[in-house]
């Protein structure tokens, strides 16, 4: 049995560096959006400066452990075995909660993870406990009699004696709460900063930037004291009761020595204020986040180690009658182990692609100029935008135009020279980002010393949000595509939630009934899915990196290859997938069908990202005519258009063949397969023509082409007289005459795309 529980431990160690990889992966959005969405310096130093925080915070992590072992339940209420079986079961669950969100690319809170994961696992457990047998219960409640926790033999116990529910509504509340104020504070700060600095900062930045850093850095400052000091066990609580009682004289005089070293350094040795302050944020924010939210990832895992140990302290004890008391009391964590995780920590800022994912959303939701939108606008952020707008109009023509005139001017966009042109521009400026990490750290600073319980994810991201509002980076162009975003975001919090409490609940009833085959069979299927994820997000990363690169690495001088790349490659599909959708369909091939219309699929998105961003090819095209332009935009419609009837051709089918209806009869087969041997005619045709950028074959495909329409026309004649004769029925007949209709089509878009590339090829001649 000792040795179960050995192996038991062990398993959980185990999670608990998954666990870091998935929490890091999804919580470095927190500390590093503003550092990386500013460019502030390479991605190396700004990792290494949060590194430096990471492993600086996890030594004052230790108290934090607490909140595992009795924060959310009581664990004088549970046996050993059954406290094996809920940690096991928080640890999957979290890494399968995790696991998800980063592979969407979507920030989520760890602190809310753990805590209803901790919830549902106890609830699961106590209700389990409260409908045991006469028998157990009554042994149950002689164990709490002799030790002390209840009075009397016959009292009756509830939920409420497992469960430490002002804990959970508490931080239910602390989301509400923080989720308002931080995006409010955020937006106003935000503002007033940018009426202040401008977005050609440098020359204020020079008479304020000094007063600016301080209040930055005196911020940074008593943030770092506060939740520094709040968790450390080294810090003994009278020097914890000085730095509460003290925080006035601690801002004054962090502010005004910051102010006077700042101003000192600028004018010596030139040095950036704002780099410095942005830089400095991100390591409190890490720091905070290491000492924070490190008992997310291995505070289970640390507190059944210590209930292991306690196992251990009663040789011969059986594990489902040994009572965990001693839990109750502080337990301090090996510094080893938390220097451990710092370094897990650190690898998985540098090497984890999920966590550049997630960091993408969050800057791309708060980036300043406007591109491709990753979310959909929805009839809320449609509604509060057009509101906005009204309540906008209302506002200016009450407000004096000098007064309007003057703000105006303030959020003039800084145009840059060419010779500062950059491939690749920050996405905000380092007035805002300063903005994100100092308002964020006050809030921060400020909750914990109110012993609020408030999440490092939610405050530093709805802060960048407010910041992004009052930064006019959600204009009319893309403002209801980031509010669906930041609704989308903040929805998948409270899924959260939700989905933690389910999963663990669910996996406490499984493990307890079905024993500890249950456990390594979930053990086994969790360690698969996160494998598997990592492959389809791998595989999602460089598609997305391909597809843009085929839009941000045009240039005039390989426009016309880059296009005739395009072009090809879709013609060949095109042949391809008409031949396998009518395979399918003869031989009623249902995955034949899927997998040829997922094929369709993914070159229909491709081709729609190029399309879309149509603009950012003729804007790198300096030199390119107005008639080059043109006639290129025409080719990719056209292009696009011959996808849509592909797409339609292998829909129809599939939806046929999938519903079981009538296959096509004999004669139908061999009309399509006809029309097939036309269609490659064609499109070998033109995709010859446009390889060699010879296109002297128009008279050959014209005719080609007319054959194919008279052919169709026969076989529509065909059609209706089976209709007549009553040889097939209606679902064959929409069918067919669909399938007619959407080669018609392509047969026409062929010849259009056909003549968009000669007239493009010429006219770049």
């Amino acid at each position: 049995m000792e040795t179960f529980y050995y192996v038991m431990t062990g398993i959980l160690f185990l999670l608990a560096v998954f666990d870091l990889v998935v929490g890091v992966s999804n919580d470095a959005v927190n500390f590093l959006n503003s550092a990386i969405g500013s460019k502030v310096a390479s991605f190396k130093v700004i990792i290494a400066v949060a590194a430096m925080g990471i492993l600086f915070g996890v030594v004052f992590s230790s108290g934090m452990m607490e909140v595992a072992r009795k924060g959310i339940f009581h664990p004088e209420m549970f046996y050993f075995s059954e406290m094996m079986v809920m940690f096991v079961a928080v640890m999957i669950s979290t890494l399968i909660l995790l696991d998800t969100f980063n592979t969407l690319g979507m920030p989520t809170s760890t602190t809310v993870s753990i805590v209803f994961e901790l919830l549902g696992a106890a609830v699961a457990m106590a209700v389990i406990k409260l409908s045991a047998s006469p028998e157990q219960m009554l042994k149950f409640k002689q164990y709490l009699f002799d030790h002390h926790i209840i009075t009397d033999m016959h009292q009756h116990l509830s939920l409420g004696y497992f469960i430490n529910s002002g804990k959970a509504l508490a931080i239910i509340s602390g989301i509400l709460v923080s989720v308002a104020i931080a995006f409010t504070v955020g937006a106003i700060i935000q503002y007033i900063a940018r009426i202040i600095f401008s977005f050609n900062y440098q020359r204020r930045v020079k008479w304020f930037g000094a007063i600016w850093g301080g209040i930055a850095f005196s911020s940074i400052t008593y943030f770092i004291l506060i939740k520094g000091a709040v968790n450390a066990t080294f810090i003994s609580d009278a020097h914890k009761a000085w730095i509460a009682s003290h925080s006035g004289i601690i801002i004054l005089y962090s502010f005004v020595g910051w102010s006077v070293l700042l101003q000192i350094l600028n004018w010596l040795f030139k040095l950036n204020i704002l780099k410095t302050i942005v830089l400095g944020g991100t390591f409190a924010l890490a720091m905070a986040f290491a000492g924070n939210d490190l008992v997310n990832f291995i505070g289970v895992p640390i507190a059944g180690y210590d209930a292991f140990l306690i196992y251990l302290k009663h040789p011969g004890a059986d594990p489902s009658s040994l009572g965990m008391i001693e839990l109750m009391g502080k337990v301090p964590t090996p510094i080893t182990f938390l220097l451990m995780s710092g370094v897990i920590m650190v690898f998985t800022l540098y090497f984890s692609k999920k966590a550049k994912s997630v960091i993408k959303t969050s800057v791309d939701l708060s980036r300043q100029e406007t591109g491709d939108e990753r979310f959909k606008p929805n009839t809320f952020s449609k509604m509060l935008v057009r509101s906005s707008i009204n309540m906008s109009k209302g506002i200016r023509k009450i407000t004096p135009n000098f007064i309007l005139q003057a703000i105006e001017k303030q959020f003039e966009p800084y145009q840059m020279e060419v010779a500062e042109e950059v491939a690749d521009p920050p996405a905000f400026d380092l007035i805002r980002a300063s903005v994100s990490l100092v308002v964020a750290s006050i809030l921060i600073a400020f909750g914990t010393s109110l012993k609020l319980p408030l999440s490092t994810t939610y405050v530093t991201f709805m802060v960048a949000m407010g910041a992004s509002l009052a930064d006019r980076a959600w204009d009319r162009e893309s403002a209801v595509y980031r509010i669906s975003g930041v609704f989308s975001v903040i929805g998948g919090w409270f899924l959260t939630a939700l989905t933690a409490f389910i999963i663990s609940f669910a996996l406490v009833y499984i493990f307890h009934y079905l024993g500890s085959v249950s456990i390594f069979v979930a053990l086994v299927l969790v360690f698969y899915m996160v494998y598997r994820s990592s492959i389809a997000h791998k595989k999602k990363t460089e598609k997305s990196r391909e597809i843009g690169e085929e839009v941000y690495g045009v240039t005039e001088e390989n426009v016309s290859e880059r296009f005739l790349t395009l072009l090809v490659g879709n013609l060949k599909n095109v042949i391809r997938e008409y031949r396998h959708t009518i395979e399918g369909l003869e031989k009623e091939d249902v995955k034949k069908l899927r997998k040829t219309k997922k094929a369709i699929d993914e070159m229909a998105v491709r081709t729609k990202y190029i399309k879309d961003h149509i603009n950012v090819v003729i804007e790198r095209l300096d030199e390119m005519t107005i008639d080059s332009g043109s006639f290129l935009v025409q080719a990719m419609d056209y292009m696009r258009e011959m996808l849509h009837s592909i797409s339609f051709f292998t829909s129809h089918a599939l939806e046929h063949v999938d519903n079981n209806h009538k296959p096509l009869i004999p004669e139908q087969i061999s009309e399509l397969k006809h029309l097939s041997e036309h269609m490659e005619t064609i499109l070998k045709i033109t995709l010859q023509s446009i390889i060699k950028e010879d296109f002297s074959s128009q008279p050959k495909l014209l005719e080609e082409q007319a054959k194919g329409l008279r052919h169709i026309e026969s076989y529509r004649k065909n059609q209706i007289r089976r209709i007549k004769k009553k040889q097939v029925g209606t679902r064959n007949s929409i069918l067919y005459l669909n399938l007619l209709d959407e080669t018609k089509n392509l047969f026409l878009q062929a010849i259009n795309l056909f003549k968009a590339q000669r007239d493009f090829v010429n006219n770049a001649k």
